[in-house]
């Protein structure tokens, strides 16, 4: 009886495309599902994020569940999660792809799980790290460790989500730093974000995680814009 009663006052919405959810569905509508823009990357052996990469960071493989597209449910999916506090979002996209990886043969030797972290200002304001959900569903997936406590961020920049490809190509200087590097000493790591563009972000982590001995690297996100 309570449960008609909560959707007429708090109904519950596809966050993809604002729709009501129908009763056997949460967080994104069944319609919404099978016309969201996947990539099929880790399925295809698409080498899409190695040639963004190329020449800047070597990485094992990597992939990205969705295309991005602005004003598109995938751009309204990653603010949501972002910037509303919608951390079911990533929970969901995170398990997506942590199933499908599972079924790949070259994400199943994945030995730890690793967010691209935040500046502690910037985490402190927001109150979590917008891929700390889709990380934690990958490694419980894969059967991985998720470790949030070696990469960290020590420059604090401002939000890319207004600039260009250049403009964020050129605010490379993001910062990272190293510790507990035992953790993650001859290990195949998995490096996550929510979007990739230029890869400057991605570069800069990879090239920290690579001062660890006999590391190897491969990337996932949420969405890459083509």
């Amino acid at each position: 009886m309570l449960k008609p009663l909560l959707n007429l006052f708090f109904p519950k919405v596809c966050y993809a495309c604002h729709n009501l959810l129908g009763d056997n569905e949460n967080t994104i509508c069944i319609d919404c599902r099978h016309n969201l823009p996947v990539t099929n990357f880790h399925f295809e052996d698409n080498d899409a994020i190695k040639k963004v990469l190329y020449g800047r960071a070597q990485i094992e493989n990597g992939t990205a569940l969705f295309r991005f597209e602005k004003k598109e449910s995938v751009q309204r999916l990653i603010h949501g999660l972002k910037y509303k506090g919608y951390q079911n979002i990533g929970t969901t996209l995170g398990g997506w792809l942590g199933g499908e990886l599972k079924e790949v043969k070259a994400y199943q030797n994945i030995d730890i799980v690793i967010p691209v972290p935040l500046h502690k200002k910037k985490l402190r304001k927001r109150g979590y790290n917008q891929v700390a959900k889709f990380g934690q569903e990958i490694a419980l997936a894969l059967n991985a460790k998720y470790i949030d406590n070696v990469l960290v961020k020590i420059t604090n920049t401002k939000s890319q989500t207004k600039k260009g490809r250049f403009a964020r190509w050129t605010n490379s200087n993001e910062l990272f730093a190293l510790k507990n590097m035992n953790l993650i000493e001859n290990k195949h790591i998995l490096l996550v974000d929510d979007i990739i563009t230029t890869g400057a972000t991605i570069e800069a982590c990879t090239t920290v995680l690579k001062q660890a001995k006999n590391v190897k690297i491969s990337i996932a996100t949420m969405a890459i814009v083509p």
